[in-house]
């Protein structure tokens, strides 16, 4: 039994892996669309997360614990500095200079002596285990939820709903929205640098455009009505490509084909708890009928 645990977890680890820390990356954008903001940053903070991890690991002597508060508290100072003249923008201008900020963060990454240009960073420490990965996405749902319930969770559901109404109703705009985003990207920046620490490798070129566009559609394709939705997200679009290996050169294009179905035909994501209940609901009502009937 323990044979066939050991090489079922050698084979799957990764995969294993990649489901928490894109399921944190899920999370952190859900945050910023909870509050109205559509940011494509949250691929540039996971870059600034595993740099500053994977070099204080390998540069220093300091416990990985610190590490990976420095992968937090790191991206949450560049997203203060960006923020405060940046979450004046909304819609696709936010998309846009979020984006740029993306590109910015790779282009200094590639040209700077430390991070290893456009080589990367190789042979850092395997520090990640999974049972960091387990609590450190536990305390971030447990936070979340809180968060959710909270005042100011109330505030970011006004601002999304309609941000003039909420600004009248007293509620500092500026202020939650920069807030939103700040979390967010406290949460990408440690989910990067777990990331580094058992990929054991990184690159400039794992934090650009289309990893940005992946973590929205991670979100976006759970459903961002709740918590669950993200990591539901997350952990369908990690397994399809590891599902559909047999299909070979179409995964891909299959990949894409399934990704345009849900958003077609399930626009709130595939986790809506409304839709859900109303399934029941006229589930319920047609069984009631049919006893009646009978």
């Amino acid at each position: 039994m323990f044979e066939s645990w050991d090489g079922f977890w050698s084979i799957y680890s990764t995969v294993i892996f990649s489901i928490g820390i894109n399921a944190m990356l899920a999370l952190s954008i859900y945050l910023t669309l909870s509050c109205g903001l559509l940011s494509l940053a949250n691929a540039a903070f996971m870059g600034i997360g595993a740099y500053a991890a994977a070099l204080i690991s390998m540069q220093t002597s300091l416990p990985f614990p610190l590490a990976l508060t420095a992968a937090g508290v790191l991206p949450a100072l560049v997203a203060l500095v960006i923020g405060i003249p940046t979450l004046r923008l909304s819609g696709v201008y936010l998309a846009m200079a979020t984006l740029g900020f993306g590109e910015v963060v790779r282009v200094i990454i590639l040209n700077l002596d430390f991070t290893g240009g456009p080589m990367g960073i190789n042979g850092i420490p395997l520090k990640t285990e999974w049972w960091h990965i387990v609590l450190i996405l536990g305390a971030t749902l447990y936070v979340l939820s809180r968060l959710r319930r909270s005042k100011v969770g109330r505030a970011f559901e006004a601002i999304k709903a309609d941000e003039i109404a909420a600004r009248l109703m007293g509620v500092n705009v500026a202020g939650h929205k920069l807030l939103a985003f700040v979390l967010g990207a406290v949460i990408a920046g440690v989910a990067g640098g777990l990331n580094a620490h058992y990929t054991f490798t990184i690159g400039p070129g794992n934090y650009a455009f289309e990893n940005a566009v992946e973590i929205l559609t991670m979100a976006v394709f759970g459903g961002t009505s709740n918590l669950v939705g993200p990591v539901i997200g997350s952990t369908i679009l990690t397994l399809l490509p590891e599902l559909m290996r047999y299909l070979k050169e179409f995964r891909l294009a299959a990949n894409g084909l399934i990704l345009i179905l849900v958003v077609l035909y399930l626009p709130k994501g595939i986790w809506d708890p409304q839709r859900i209940r109303a399934f029941w609901q006229a589930r319920a009502q047609r069984r009631n009928s049919g006893k009646a009937a009978g």
